[in-house]
């Protein structure tokens, strides 16, 4: 369930949201467009519909529960598409992330629907892998590209995320570190809170072109 300034000086991303439609010059328009084979950017409300689907299909199966409905998926990507993360390979969307910036030491049941500006924690909401790509390491992949990522925004200090007892190795792989049991409850239930410190140095040049 539920787990979380612009970045154009990052060449590691390219945001949607930031981009500037390109006219195509008409001789161009028969040419066989070429997408490319993998690209991690920030998500756009456009691609709400594709979160939603995947999201659906990987929690409603196991829990009932969906981490965010429709409409929050859509508030968060409006408010703050820069702490997101998308991973497309050939224009299709495999696996994502969303986040909110949260100003509380813990989060609390209003951490589920609210987005603070400004603050110095990234509240991970949910990680969730297309059903055709799960088993192969993309959620660990995206989990490393996100931090990696936050940790280069200037003011965020660290990463906070509730999961399930069964999610908290992955987490802990991840260099989370648990707190304790969350105060938050969705239907009948629990989950632990989990923290990352974010390392605040800059993004490994080795990556910076992916």
């Amino acid at each position: 369930l539920p787990v979380l300034t612009t970045v154009s000086g990052l060449l590691f991303f390219k945001p949607f949201f930031q981009k500037t439609p390109v006219r195509v010059d008409s001789s161009l328009q028969q040419r066989r467009h070429t997408l490319p084979a993998s690209e991690f950017r920030n998500l756009t409300p456009q691609d709400a519909i594709s979160v939603f689907e995947i999201e659906r299909e990987a929690f409603i199966s196991v829990s009932g529960e969906c981490p965010l409905t429709l409409d929050e998926v859509l508030n968060f990507l409006g408010q703050c598409p820069e702490l997101s993360l998308g991973w497309f390979e050939e224009g299709q969307l495999v696996a994502f992330i969303i986040g909110s910036g949260w100003d509380k030491e813990r989060l609390s049941q209003e951490a589920m629907t609210q987005h603070v500006p400004d603050s110095s924690t990234v509240h991970i909401h949910v990680l969730s892998v297309h059903r055709h790509c799960r088993q192969q390491g993309k959620g660990s992949i995206i989990l490393w590209r996100y931090l990696q990522y936050v940790s280069c925004m200037p003011g965020l200090r660290r990463a906070l995320l509730i999961c399930e007892d069964f999610l908290v190795p992955f987490y802990l792989k991840a260099g989370f570190k648990e707190i304790g049991p969350s105060a938050i409850t969705v239907s009948n239930m629990h989950f632990q809170e989990m923290e990352y410190t974010l390392s605040g140095q800059a993004y490994s040049r080795r990556n910076s072109d992916c």
